[in-house]
C-alpha cells in the first residue's frame, strides 16, 4: 500500500477539496427530455455536487431492477474531457440518438434496451473540471492534473453519498472508459485509505470496471506495431525490421537511430489511413463543426474518438463518429438545458468532448497502483475490443501479466446465445479477482460497437457469475 507520508498527503488534499467551500446540494428529477416521446421509462436525477470551488454536474440513473440493493456504479469517460453524456448516450446508458433519418434540428431520442442501468444504479459524471456542464467558481480551480482530478472524483463520490444516504450501503463500483483508466486505480486507493482513516460517509467499494483503459503510455505505444502485424496491416519483413532496428521499443525513438526511424516511417505509411478506433471501420475525415475541438494538444496519439464528422451528406458514407455530432446539437438547445437543470451562464457551450482543458498529464503509468490493489480483495474486470488500435488488447494483456497474479481460469471463449462473444481469462490473488475479457469485433470503445455483448458481460460479472 502507499506510504504513510503519501497517505497523509492524499487525505489532506481530500479534506481541502471537501471543506474549502460550503457544499450546496442541487438536484432535479427529470421526468421528460426534449426529443423523447412521453415520460422517461427510468428514474433520472441530474444535479451539481460541490467539491471545493468546483461544481461537478452528474446524471444519475436508478437501476431499473432493484435500486435499493443493486450496485452503485460511478462511470468516468475518457478524453480527458468527455462529458458523462458520452457514456449516457453512446456506451452504457438508457437512451440513444435516432441517427438514420436525421436531417437537422432537435435530435430524436430512443430507449436503449441493453443499458447497464438494467442492473445497476449509474452516476454519469462530467469529469474532469471543464467537461460537459461541470464548472469552477475561481480561475485557478479550472486547472487540474491526473492526480488532482482523481482526488476530486474521490471527494465527489463521498459528497454525493452524503447527499444520497439511501445509497450509502449499496456495493460501490467505479468504472472507466479509455483515458479515465488512469484515474480509476488512483481513486480506488484513495477511497480505501479514506475508509481506513474513518472518512464519512464510508464508501462500500467492491470493484472496478475498466474498458479499453489507458494505463501505461510506453506499453500502449509499443503494443501498436505488434498489433498491426498480428492483424496483417504490415508485413512480416516490416515488423522484423522495426523490431530489430528499434530493439522492440517504439516510444520516444532516438532520431539518430536512422534505421529505426526509417522502419517506423514505412509502417506509418501503411497504417496512417486505417481507423485506429476500429481497423474494420471506414476512416472518416477528422473534421469538426466546432473549431475548439480541432486544436492540437498533448494527447494519446491516434485517438480519433474526440473529433466529429460534419453532419452533411449523412447517407453517403457510414461513419462511426457521426452520432457524436448529435449530442452537441441536442445539449446546446435551451429547452434541453432547462430540462436538465443547468445553471445558465456557467458554461459558454456544451461539447461532447472538450479537449481544450487546463489539464496537465502527470501520470504516465498506473501499473504500480494496480499492483497495490491486488492486495485489497476487490473484484476487477478489464475488457478490450479486439480491433482497437488506440489501446491495443496486447498492451493491456502485457500490463496485466506484469501484476504476477495466479491464473484461476485459463483463456477460453465466452458465449452469448451459443455464439463466441470474445475470450476471457481470470486471475486471483487471495481475495482479489481480476477478469480479463475481449469483445470480438469491437473497437474503441467496445460498448459503442457491441452494446448487447458488453451489457451481458457486465451483468454476469457484477453479479459474480462466470462470463
Amino acid at each position: 500500500m502507499l506510504s504513510s507520508s503519501i497517505i497523509s498527503l492524499h487525505l489532506r488534499l481530500f479534506v481541502l477539496l471537501v471543506f474549502s467551500a460550503n457544499a450546496v446540494f442541487s438536484a432535479t428529477t427529470v421526468k421528460t427530455l426534449p426529443g423523447f416521446d412521453g415520460e422517461l421509462p427510468f428514474t433520472l436525477e441530474t444535479g451539481y455536487t460541490s467539491v471545493g470551488e468546483i461544481e461537478f454536474f452528474y446524471y444519475f440513473v436508478e437501476s431499473e431492477n432493484n435500486p435499493a440493493a443493486d450496485p452503485l456504479f460511478l462511470y468516468l469517460n475518457g478524453g480527458p474531457g468527455c462529458s458523462g453524456l458520452n457514456g449516457f448516450f453512446y456506451q452504457i446508458g438508457p437512451l440513444k440518438f435516432s441517427v438514420a433519418n436525421y436531417t437537422g434540428g432537435l435530435p430524436t431520442l430512443l430507449y436503449e434496451p441493453s443499458a447497464w442501468s438494467k442492473t445497476a444504479n449509474i452516476i454519469f459524471l462530467d469529469f474532469p473540471i471543464g467537461a460537459g456542464f461541470s464548472y469552477a467558481n475561481t480561475t485557478d480551480a479550472w486547472n487540474t492534473t491526473d492526480i488532482k482530478a482523481s482526488a476530486q472524483a474521490h471527494a465527489f463520490l463521498r459528497n454525493w453519498l452524503r447527499d444520497h444516504p439511501d445509497f450509502q450501503t449499496n456495493p460501490v463500483y467505479i468504472g472507466s472508459d479509455s483515458y479515465a483508466g488512469i484515474n480509476v486505480p488512483i481513486i480506488a486507493l484513495d477511497v480505501i485509505e479514506g475508509n481506513t482513516a474513518g472518512l464519512e460517509p464510508n464508501v462500500n467499494l467492491k470493484g472496478l470496471s475498466l474498458g479499453c483503459p489507458h494505463t501505461d503510455t510506453i506499453v500502449e505505444t509499443n503494443a501498436k506495431i505488434p498489433f498491426a502485424h498480428n492483424l496483417a496491416l504490415i508485413s512480416d519483413e516490416m515488423y522484423e525490421s522495426a523490431k530489430q532496428s528499434c530493439n522492440g521499443t517504439y516510444a520516444d525513438v532516438n532520431a539518430t537511430n536512422t534505421e529505426c526511424v526509417e522502419s517506423l516511417d514505412a509502417i506509418t505509411e501503411c497504417i496512417e489511413l486505417i481507423s485506429p478506433q476500429n481497423i474494420l471501420d471506414a476512416n472518416c475525415a477528422l473534421l469538426s463543426p466546432e473549431a475548439k475541438e480541432v486544436k492540437n494538444r498533448r494527447y494519446l496519439s491516434g485517438n480519433a474518438g474526440n473529433f466529429l464528422l460534419q453532419p452533411h451528406r449523412v447517407g453517403d458514407l457510414y461513419c462511426h463518429n457521426f452520432p457524436y455530432v448529435l449530442s452537441g446539437v441536442w445539449a446546446n438547445y435551451k429547452i434541453v438545458q432547462e430540462a436538465l437543470g443547468i445553471r445558465q451562464g456557467t458554461i459558454r457551450e456544451f461539447h461532447r468532448c472538450n479537449i481544450s482543458l487546463a489539464y496537465t498529464v502527470d501520470m504516465n503509468t498506473v501499473v504500480p497502483q494496480h499492483k497495490n490493489l491486488t492486495n485489497t480483495g476487490l473484484q476487477v474486470i478489464v475488457y478490450s475490443g479486439d480491433h482497437d488500435m488506440v489501446m491495443p488488447h496486447n498492451g493491456i494483456e502485457e500490463w496485466i501479466s506484469s501484476l504476477d497474479l495466479t491464473v484461476d481460469i485459463a483463456w477460453r471463449p465466452w458465449f452469448i446465445k451459443g455464439q463466441v462473444a470474445g475470450y476471457t481469462t481470470k486471475y486471483t490473488n487471495s481475495g482479489y479477482r481480476l477478469t480479463y475479457a475481449t469483445i470480438k469485433g469491437a473497437g474503441h470503445s467496445p460498448q459503442e460497437y457491441k452494446r448487447t455483448e458488453c451489457y451481458t458481460m457486465f451483468h454476469r460479472w457484477i453479479h459474480y457469475y462466470p462470463l
